[in-house]
């Protein structure tokens, strides 16, 4: 496995492996690995063949106040994970790489950065559309892959592609959960064993309105009042949203169909905490 450091050398291997018969698929990452990033990881391996994955804390996407500085940083850790799942190209560049000085362009998602996550964190998604579009650029791969549980992300990101005729594909991988159901998030490790129990009233909540939307509930504020009478429950979780929208638009419908995104942002403690379904 090759460590690259510098955008030079990163854009010189990945050329390099592109002269193979195997496609390239991209896992862009922050660091502090978990099965959810390895899930990713053997997807790209399986669809593509040679994959290249990145660690690299993204300063544009942390507002004030937010936890840039403490976000886990386990380099060693990740990179023998990354090698022991087949990973054969890491970039690891520093911020001054990504950023370098004078360095003032940035990439909007206009509408779709303000909605859900985008509301309550301004300007987050503008440093994800912008980082992603450098990686992009740089690795030049065939696929690149997100997980579900970052379904906002995903649908600005795929927005961003089709209007930037970035040629690249862009895939998601099934959000992985522990065993107590709680989605896989490189933040759990911030939560007292007395707030990860609390933080279970998410995927509860989202039970619960799947097995409503089963049972033939169909009206948006009907759903939703289901997984909002859960989350009550658990007076310690502190509600971002809780919200029924298109994938496309991340607009509120007003009935959830097959292909609804039903999602959630709430904190327990100071961890903020996402999670989400597709209706089916």
């Amino acid at each position: 496995m090759q460590v690259l450091e510098t955008i030079a050398e990163m854009r010189a291997a990945c050329a390099r492996a592109r002269v193979g018969a195997y496609r390239l698929g991209l896992v862009p990452t922050m660091g502090a690995l978990h099965e959810g990033h390895l899930s990713l990881v053997r997807k790209a391996k399986e669809e593509c063949g040679l994959v290249a994955g990145t660690i690299f804390v993204n300063p544009l996407q942390f507002g004030p106040g937010e936890d840039f500085d403490r976000y886990p940083r386990q380099r060693e850790r990740d990179l023998a994970l990354l090698e022991a799942a087949g990973v054969e190209l890491v970039f690891t560049p520093g911020i001054a790489e990504m950023y370098p000085t004078g360095a003032v362009t940035t990439i909007e998602v206009g509408g779709l950065s303000e909605r859900l996550d985008g509301a309550s964190r301004p300007g987050h998604f503008r440093g994800v559309a912008t980082v992603v579009a450098k990686l992009l650029n740089i690795v030049r791969p065939d696929r690149v892959y997100f997980g579900q549980k970052d379904a906002v992300q995903v649908a600005v990101l795929r927005r961003m592609v089709l209007d930037l005729n970035i040629e690249v594909e862009l895939r998601t991988g099934a959000t992985i959960r522990d065993a107590d159901g709680l989605a896989l998030s490189s933040r759990n490790v911030y939560l007292s064993p007395e707030e990860r129990a609390q933080a279970l009233a998410l995927p509860r909540a989202l039970d619960a309105m799947q097995q409503a939307i089963a049972g033939g509930m169909r009206e948006r504020g009907a759903v939703l009042q289901v997984g909002l009478e859960v989350l009550r429950r658990e007076p310690e979780v502190k509600l971002e949203y809780l919200e029924a929208v298109d994938w496309g638009t991340l607009e509120a419908v007003g009935r959830v169909e097959a292909g609804t995104l039903v999602a959630v942002a709430a904190k327990v403690g100071k961890t903020r905490l996402i999670d989400n379904f597709l209706a089916k």
